[in-house]
């Protein structure tokens, strides 16, 4: 998976992911910044999901992105 994709094009991304992730906020979204780590962080937060699961959703969310 080639994250960097992300990194690289998340002011792009950031209403896809808030379609996702309703909960989060535009504040996290900044300190975000496309860190995959971060993104998991906040969501396990905003959702009270475990690591592996708020891991799985990331993928899921990531595989389903028409680059």
């Amino acid at each position: 998976m080639d994250w960097n994709r992300v990194e690289g094009n998340w002011k792009q991304l950031t209403g896809k992911v808030k379609e996702q992730w309703g909960k989060l906020t535009d504040d996290d979204l900044d300190v975000i910044a496309g860190k995959r780590d971060q993104l998991e962080g906040k969501i396990q937060e905003r959702y009270g999901y475990e690591k592996d699961q708020a891991s799985k959703d990331v993928d899921d969310w990531y595989n389903r992105q028409t680059w």
